[in-house]
């Protein structure tokens, strides 16, 4: 199945996951989306967001 991956500001670390979600002020961070544009994880890193699409069996491609 298809996913992607997607820098975020950290503001919407809380629209996405829950509002107990914390990161540093200002970090990007990077999401693992569903095809649907349903969020999967959050990762600090491109590469962490790509081995965590590889633990959910998808494929992931990359959206700038």
């Amino acid at each position: 199945s298809l996913s992607y991956i997607r820098e975020i500001e950290c503001r919407y670390l809380i629209c996405l996951f829950s509002p107990q979600a914390r990161a540093a002020p200002y970090a990007m961070l990077f999401c693992l989306f569903n095809a649907n544009g349903s969020p999967i994880s959050i990762s600090g890193t491109r590469e962490a967001a790509a081995d965590s699409a590889v633990e959910h069996e998808l494929v992931a491609i990359s959206l700038h």
